[in-house]
Protein backbone atom coordinates (compact mmCIF):
# COMPACT_ATOMS: atom_id res chain seq x y z
CA UNK A 1 0.00 0.00 0.00
CA UNK A 2 1.27 3.81 -1.11
CA UNK A 3 2.73 5.17 2.29
CA UNK A 4 0.65 8.00 2.21
CA UNK A 5 -2.41 6.10 2.29
CA UNK A 6 -1.48 4.53 5.26
CA UNK A 7 -0.96 8.07 7.06
CA UNK A 8 -4.31 9.34 5.69
CA UNK A 9 -5.79 5.88 7.35
CA UNK A 10 -4.06 6.66 10.83
CA UNK A 11 -5.07 10.36 10.74
CA UNK A 12 -8.93 8.86 9.98
CA UNK A 13 -8.49 6.54 12.49
CA UNK A 14 -7.36 8.99 15.48
CA UNK A 15 -10.20 11.23 14.22
CA UNK A 16 -12.49 8.71 14.93
CA UNK A 17 -11.41 8.14 18.62
CA UNK A 18 -11.38 11.70 19.45
CA UNK A 19 -15.08 11.71 18.41
CA UNK A 20 -15.80 8.25 20.24
CA UNK A 21 -16.43 8.02 23.83
CA UNK A 22 -13.25 7.33 25.26
CA UNK A 23 -12.50 3.54 24.51
CA UNK A 24 -9.29 3.68 23.39
CA UNK A 25 -9.72 1.05 20.98
CA UNK A 26 -9.09 2.75 17.81
CA UNK A 27 -6.31 4.68 18.86
CA UNK A 28 -4.34 1.97 18.44
CA UNK A 29 -5.03 0.83 15.12
CA UNK A 30 -4.40 4.67 13.89
CA UNK A 31 -1.23 4.73 15.56
CA UNK A 32 0.01 1.50 13.58
CA UNK A 33 -1.41 2.78 10.98
CA UNK A 34 0.90 5.85 11.16
CA UNK A 35 3.92 3.55 12.04
CA UNK A 36 3.69 1.31 9.29
CA UNK A 37 2.95 4.64 6.87
CA UNK A 38 6.24 6.03 7.99
CA UNK A 39 7.91 2.70 7.28
CA UNK A 40 6.91 2.40 3.70
CA UNK A 41 7.73 6.08 3.41
CA UNK A 42 11.38 5.26 4.23
CA UNK A 43 11.39 2.02 1.94
CA UNK A 44 11.31 -0.29 5.27
CA UNK A 45 7.97 -1.46 4.89
CA UNK A 46 7.99 -4.42 2.54
CA UNK A 47 5.37 -5.64 0.05
CA UNK A 48 1.48 -4.89 0.87
CA UNK A 49 1.08 -8.32 2.29
CA UNK A 50 3.77 -7.63 5.21
CA UNK A 51 2.48 -4.31 5.26
CA UNK A 52 -0.82 -5.28 6.69
CA UNK A 53 0.65 -8.20 8.81
CA UNK A 54 2.97 -5.90 10.41
CA UNK A 55 -0.26 -3.42 11.01
CA UNK A 56 -2.29 -6.14 12.64
CA UNK A 57 -0.20 -7.50 14.77
CA UNK A 58 1.06 -4.02 16.02
CA UNK A 59 -2.26 -2.87 16.33
CA UNK A 60 -2.84 -5.56 18.84
CA UNK A 61 -0.55 -6.08 20.55
CA UNK A 62 -0.02 -2.45 21.58
CA UNK A 63 -3.52 -2.81 22.64
CA UNK A 64 -3.37 -5.30 25.01
CA UNK A 65 0.01 -4.24 25.96
CA UNK A 66 -1.02 -0.31 26.51
CA UNK A 67 -4.37 0.26 26.90
CA UNK A 68 -5.21 -0.57 30.32
CA UNK A 69 -2.25 1.46 31.85
CA UNK A 70 -3.47 4.22 29.66
CA UNK A 71 -6.77 3.44 30.94
CA UNK A 72 -5.60 3.57 34.30
CA UNK A 73 -3.57 6.66 34.43
CA UNK A 74 -6.75 8.83 32.83
CA UNK A 75 -8.69 7.53 35.51
CA UNK A 76 -6.58 8.85 38.02
CA UNK A 77 -6.17 12.32 36.62
CA UNK A 78 -9.43 12.50 36.43
CA UNK A 79 -10.81 15.07 39.77
CA UNK A 80 -13.24 13.04 42.06
CA UNK A 81 -16.98 14.60 42.27
CA UNK A 82 -17.44 15.82 45.48
CA UNK A 83 -19.11 13.44 48.06
CA UNK A 84 -22.20 14.74 48.97
CA UNK A 85 -21.25 13.67 52.62
CA UNK A 86 -19.89 17.24 52.64
CA UNK A 87 -22.82 18.99 52.69
CA UNK A 88 -23.39 17.72 56.78
CA UNK A 89 -23.23 20.68 58.91
CA UNK A 90 -24.05 23.08 56.34
CA UNK A 91 -27.16 25.53 55.53
CA UNK A 92 -29.97 24.70 54.48
CA UNK A 93 -33.53 26.41 54.21
CA UNK A 94 -36.67 25.04 53.67
CA UNK A 95 -38.84 25.93 50.95
CA UNK A 96 -42.36 25.44 52.32
CA UNK A 97 -43.51 24.18 56.31
CA UNK A 98 -42.13 20.86 56.78
CA UNK A 99 -43.82 18.99 59.75
CA UNK A 100 -41.69 17.10 62.42
CA UNK A 101 -40.56 13.26 60.48
CA UNK A 102 -42.44 15.03 57.11
CA UNK A 103 -40.42 15.34 53.87
CA UNK A 104 -40.30 18.73 51.77
CA UNK A 105 -38.81 20.66 49.86
CA UNK A 106 -35.03 22.50 50.74
CA UNK A 107 -32.72 24.70 49.16
CA UNK A 108 -28.62 24.45 49.61
CA UNK A 109 -26.13 25.68 47.74
CA UNK A 110 -28.68 26.86 45.15
CA UNK A 111 -29.94 23.49 44.82
CA UNK A 112 -33.48 22.04 45.66
CA UNK A 113 -33.60 19.07 47.76
CA UNK A 114 -36.18 16.62 49.20
CA UNK A 115 -35.42 17.04 53.19
CA UNK A 116 -36.47 15.64 56.16
CA UNK A 117 -37.65 17.55 59.30
CA UNK A 118 -35.11 15.59 61.80
CA UNK A 119 -36.65 18.36 64.25
CA UNK A 120 -39.43 17.91 66.92
CA UNK A 121 -40.89 21.56 66.01
CA UNK A 122 -42.09 22.07 62.64
CA UNK A 123 -39.96 24.15 60.28
CA UNK A 124 -40.73 26.94 58.77
CA UNK A 125 -40.59 28.29 54.93
CA UNK A 126 -37.38 30.39 54.91
CA UNK A 127 -35.96 29.56 58.33
CA UNK A 128 -32.36 28.59 58.96
CA UNK A 129 -31.47 24.78 59.57
CA UNK A 130 -28.41 22.70 59.66
CA UNK A 131 -28.16 19.18 57.66
CA UNK A 132 -27.71 16.72 59.77
CA UNK A 133 -27.45 13.74 57.26
CA UNK A 134 -27.45 12.72 53.66
CA UNK A 135 -29.43 9.79 52.82
CA UNK A 136 -29.36 9.03 49.22
CA UNK A 137 -30.68 12.69 47.82
CA UNK A 138 -32.54 13.05 51.05
CA UNK A 139 -31.08 16.04 53.46
CA UNK A 140 -32.24 15.53 56.92
CA UNK A 141 -32.40 18.83 58.33
CA UNK A 142 -32.99 20.27 62.05
CA UNK A 143 -33.96 23.91 62.52
CA UNK A 144 -30.61 25.86 64.28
Amino acid sequence: MIWWLWLAVGIVLLGIELLSPGGFYVLFFGMSALAIGTLAGLGVAGPPWFQWLLFSVLAVVSLLVFRDPLLKKMRAAAPDAPAVETVVGEVATPLENIAPGAIGRAELRGATWSARNADQKDLASGQRCRVQQVDGLLLLIRAE
